[in-house]
């Protein structure tokens, strides 16, 4: 199976298209044809799950369109997206932020999905999926290191709960570096997919390892990648894997999201 892991954004592009006429302007143009070429990535990885972060779900520089659906409906694929942000945090009420999200697309049905939200930060969202195989878990931590470490140990629960192989993938912004995540890792029995410790940010002349996919030990890493795309100020994670467990399967069985939980 194959796993894509990548931080789009919203679309707004990087270089000019996102400093020009002034820094981060991109974040208020259109997106449509940035869009375009990260879906014609996307469908050349062929990937099997897709974890996107930073997805705009309908404001105006999407064209009122969810960007998550979008890429769906050209690949034939399901999705889920939710908004990052709780249903009472003031973000809701400003333009634009409130259309930001992160959406997990699969090209087969999924067995359940859960939402789960952090008691502390502003990005709080942790989307769960539950397939056949694996259990996956989509995050964006916060920017304050404090912050992170709240949502860690929460995140730690949530895995801890689970009985099926899990993976754990997203943008965790460990700007300290990998190793304030390794008490995470370890309480968790996770290991990561990129062994070399390769970075992923910024994606001109990567020199960070904001991104990352970890993995329960029954789950076997094939090949790993991290293409040089510029289509996003992160670059993109490709992880090949297999799933070795005495687990039987859950049924395959296609349910959609109701609202949070």
């Amino acid at each position: 199976m194959r796993f894509l892991l990548y931080n789009i954004a919203y679309g707004a592009g990087v270089g000019t298209r996102l400093h020009f006429p002034f820094p981060f302007a991109g974040h208020l143009k259109s997106t449509g044809k940035n869009l375009g070429q990260i879906l014609d990535f996307i469908r050349s990885v062929s990937p099997d799950i897709v974890g996107l972060v930073e997805v705009d779900s309908g404001s105006f520089r999407s064209g009122r369109d969810n960007q998550a659906e979008i890429i769906a409906s050209e690949l034939n694929y399901h999705h889920v997206f939710e908004s990052k942000y709780f249903e009472t945090s003031m973000v809701q009420m400003l333009p634009v932020l409130n259309k930001q999200g992160n959406a997990v697309l699969l090209n087969r049905p999924f067995r359940y999905t859960r939402f789960h939200y952090f008691s502390v930060g502003v990005k709080r969202l942790v989307i769960e999926v539950g397939l056949p195989e694996v259990v996956v878990f989509l995050v964006h931590l916060s920017l304050k290191f404090r912050h992170r470490q709240y949502q860690l140990t929460e995140l730690y629960s949530l895995v801890r709960a689970v009985d099926r192989p899990v993976i754990v993938a997203g943008d965790f912004n460990a700007f300290r570096g990998s190793r304030e995540l390794q008490l995470f890792l370890a309480a968790a029995n996770l290991e990561t997919a990129n062994g070399l410790g390769e970075p992923s940010y910024p994606s001109r002349s990567p020199r960070r390892q904001l991104d990352f996919i970890f993995h329960s030990p029954e789950i076997r890493t094939t090949g790993f990648e991290i293409p040089a795309v510029r289509l996003s100020d992160h670059a993109p994670l490709v992880w090949d894997f297999e799933v070795e467990t005495a687990e039987p399967a859950w049924p395959i069985e296609l349910k959609v999201a109701g609202g949070r939980r």
